[in-house]
């Protein structure tokens, strides 16, 4: 109840004490320069052109259906640990994304508004610009997914991969187009994607747990 006292709800500080510094941080511990001189551009930044994503989802394709041809007569990897950490990892990196973003995202919708939120170009912050492409990073992480599929020998539904491969070309269409609007379904998808994603791990933990 201590730690309660010491937080202050306002619409910059919607979770009770400003999260971004913290972020601010941990991003130049980890990648050496302020968060605050990220800057997306097309042709610059890593996996900003047309040619990368193209191969990527190239890539993608051959390795997901190449793998499973291989693994026909093959038999299927348990993978539980990996899986585990894999989905509490996803998890918790898309928490931490929500969260920033949320917290960026509410004193616009409380001072401007709806519409503007999702329509004025001043809308398209600095840091939602790095969030934006950080989430956009973790849309080539959750490849990966697939490949899990592939080598327990799960079904490799339709409604996957075209999920996966759509997803990460939506986010790089967003960022190129600086589309305000970007965070309604980044929002969405990171939301659904803590729940799924701890769903995963805690399935695979009970079931290592009975076993």
């Amino acid at each position: 109840m201590e730690a309660l006292k010491h937080l202050h709800f306002t619409p910059e500080t919607p979770f009770g004490l400003p999260l971004y510094p913290i972020f601010e941080k941990a991003f130049e511990a980890v990648v050496g320069q302020p968060a605050s001189e990220f800057r997306y551009v097309p042709g610059v930044t890593p996996l900003s052109t047309v040619n990368e994503v193209t191969i990527t989802c190239i890539t993608y394709f051959i390795t997901i259906f190449g793998g499973r041809y291989l693994m026909t007569n093959m038999p299927a990897f348990k993978l539980k640990v990996p899986f585990m950490i894999h989905n509490i990892l996803l998890t918790l990196v898309s928490g931490i994304l929500l969260v920033l973003m949320v917290e960026q995202i509410f004193p616009i919708l409380y001072r401007q508004g709806f519409l503007a939120a999702i329509c004025a170009q001043t809308t398209w912050t600095q840091p939602l610009e790095l969030l934006y492409y950080l989430n956009y990073l973790v849309k080539y992480w959750e490849l990966i997914d697939t490949l899990f599929l592939v080598l327990k020998k799960k079904n490799l539904e339709f409604l996957h991969y075209y999920h996966h491969s759509l997803t990460m070309v939506l986010c790089f269409t967003q960022l190129n187009g600086r589309t305000s609007v970007s965070w309604v379904p980044i929002i969405l998808n990171l939301t659904v994607h803590v729940l799924m994603y701890y769903y995963y791990f805690r399935t695979a933990a009970d079931h290592s747990i009975h076993h």
